[in-house]
């Protein structure tokens, strides 16, 4: 069981000196800390401390330090470049003999583990504007499991949260959306919004608990250890006119100092622009939010000198959820939960996303929770991951109903601030759901093959999709080597392969979407206008039909 004690010592603390000296690994997190000479009425908001850190190759950079509680100040660190680092501090009180100009050092050293977080480095943008890279520029591949309400306690620790960590693990997720305290789906200070330590910040708003943030810290980090990045989204939007633009950045820095150096991603809000369920000034309230949002962007970039990727969670898309869409660095989409119903906005957003300039990688965020409503089962989940994949996103979201809101057998979350519940199914149950597990499939399966450079090509196939007929296939791949079709319905195969290049000999095979069994077909023989007919699966249902060089 790891406790607080143990974390602590695992993160390489040290006694406040003048001289502290840390070892750690690249990419890993090194932690020590600062004990005050003198009381503060607030600590948390009367006194600010930052440590200038200078890398072996003398760059400089700014790490913002959190309060730890009493008179402690820890900070913490992921070093880059190997070598010795070497650091200095300056706190906003300059009398503080115990917080300003301390001085002392780092040894980095190389990672030897299997982590690929650590091993590879944080997860960027890449260079194509298309993907996700790891700094190293090895491939990252985006599949998130949604815990909106992951930190509370009806998700107990350590017993609950890393089983279900270990079971997404197992099926290959790499990221975990996961609220930071200021929840959805009900009011301020409600008990189903607390941890085991209470609440994250007193009735104001201006005085932090440090203990909530020392057990969200076990579960943060947990994620981070077993090479799953969290997605930390900072609040739900319609939090920014309750604390305003100050207090939100104070928000923000706390949890950047607490954060930061774990190879994290970050989402400004969720449903960043849509005001609170009751408010009687809506127009008013997304006016301010988008405002807000954007400004609350800038600053935490300026704050970060671990330079994290930075989005927002929208009622459509990042976009459109701020005035100036430069302050995120990837699209972030909600597409709707009404099953089938939400296919067209699916479609709609994703690809005017795709086809949007500047361009930047987009993952649409939340989309038909499995079991939400009673609907939206696994194969609902197959169409949203292949339709999206395949049109050009780069990765996909998945969400359970049940565990974003931490249902359990004993305390179902219950009714939502418009009166109404989105249902009991305990999060036990959710997580055993199939579509998950077939996500997981999807992902191994393109994984196998140079997936960075599949691109959405509907013209390889006809028919293919259209607003029309949004069932029939999607197709991406990458020219004179890979092509890829996801087939909604079996039921008749009567497309084409179109556009097949003179000279280039495929080999086919169908995929059985629900459970990767694999059929194969042989070699594709084109007539001479480059077309080839596949012939039917083995079952009526939908299929992924992959042709390789």
């Amino acid at each position: 069981m790891l406790t607080r004690r143990t974390f602590l010592a695992s993160a390489a603390t040290a006694a406040a000196a003048s001289a502290q000296s840390v070892d750690c690994a690249v990419n890993t997190v090194a932690e020590w800390s600062f004990t005050s000479t003198r009381d503060y009425a607030n600590a948390f908001a009367d006194v600010e401390l930052d440590v200038i850190v200078r890398d072996a190759s003398g760059a400089e950079s700014r790490m913002p330090a959190f309060w730890a509680g009493d008179r402690t100040w820890r900070v913490r660190y992921a070093p880059a470049k190997p070598g010795v680092h070497t650091w200095r501090t300056e706190a906003s009180d300059p009398s503080n003999a115990g917080l300003h100009n301390q001085r002392g050092s780092l040894r980095a050293v190389a990672y030897t583990g299997a982590n690929p977080l650590y091993q590879h480095g944080g997860v960027r943008v890449a260079p194509d504007r298309r993907h996700f890279e790891h700094a190293d520029s090895t491939p990252f591949f985006w599949l998130a499991d949604t815990w909106w309400m992951g930190l509370v306690k009806r998700l107990s620790w350590p017993d609950d949260f890393q089983l279900l960590a270990a079971d997404r693990l197992r099926k290959g997720f790499t990221v975990v959306q996961i609220v930071a305290g200021l929840y959805p789906d009900m009011p301020e200070h409600d008990p189903r919004g607390a941890n085991e330590a209470g609440f994250p910040y007193d009735d104001a708003y201006t005085r932090v608990n440090p203990g909530y943030f020392d057990m969200a810290d076990l579960r943060i980090r947990y994620l981070a250890d077993r090479g799953i990045m969290p997605c930390v989204v900072g609040c739900w939007g319609y939090y920014l006119p309750i604390l305003g633009v100050e207090k939100m950045k104070r928000h923000w820095r706390y949890i950047v100092a607490r954060w930061g150096a774990y190879p994290v991603t970050w989402c400004l809000a969720g449903e960043g622009s849509m005001p609170y369920y009751l408010s009687k000034n809506r127009d008013a309230d997304v006016k301010a939010q988008r405002a807000g949002w954007t400004e609350l962007g800038r600053y935490v970039r300026s704050i970060d000198p671990h330079r994290r990727m930075i989005t927002i969670h929208p009622s459509s898309s990042s976009r459109n959820t701020v005035d100036d869409p430069s302050v995120v660095d990837f699209d972030m989409l909600q597409t709707g939960h009404g099953d089938r119903d939400s296919i067209p906005s699916t479609m709609k957003l994703i690809t005017a996303s795709y086809d949007t300039t500047p361009a930047m990688p987009v993952v649409n965020g939340e989309v038909c929770y499995e079991g939400i409503q009673e609907a939206s089962r696994q194969e609902i989940q197959r169409f949203m991951f292949w339709s999206c994949m395949l049109s050009g996103a780069a990765g996909h979201t998945y969400g359970a109903n049940g565990i974003w809101q931490v249902n359990t057998p004993e305390e179902p979350f219950g009714a939502s601030p418009h009166g109404r519940s989105w249902g009991d199914t305990p999060w036990q149950t959710a997580y055993r759901l199939p579509g998950s597990e077939q996500l997981g499939l999807a992902k191994a399966l393109l994984e196998r093959y140079a997936w960075r450079r599949i691109a959405p090509h509907p013209e390889w196939i006809d028919p293919h999709w259209s607003t029309q007929n949004y069932m029939q296939p999607y197709c991406a791949g990458i020219p004179g080597e890979l092509r890829i079709a996801y087939f909604p319905r079996t039921g008749s195969v009567r497309q084409r392969m179109v556009n097949l290049e003179a000279g280039v000999r495929y080999k086919a095979f169908w995929w059985n979407a629900a459970n990767g069994k694999r059929t194969d077909i042989g070699p594709v023989d084109t007539n001479g206008a480059g077309e080839w007919n596949p012939p039917a699966p083995p079952i009526f249902q939908d299929y992924v039909l992959v042709l390789e060089r």
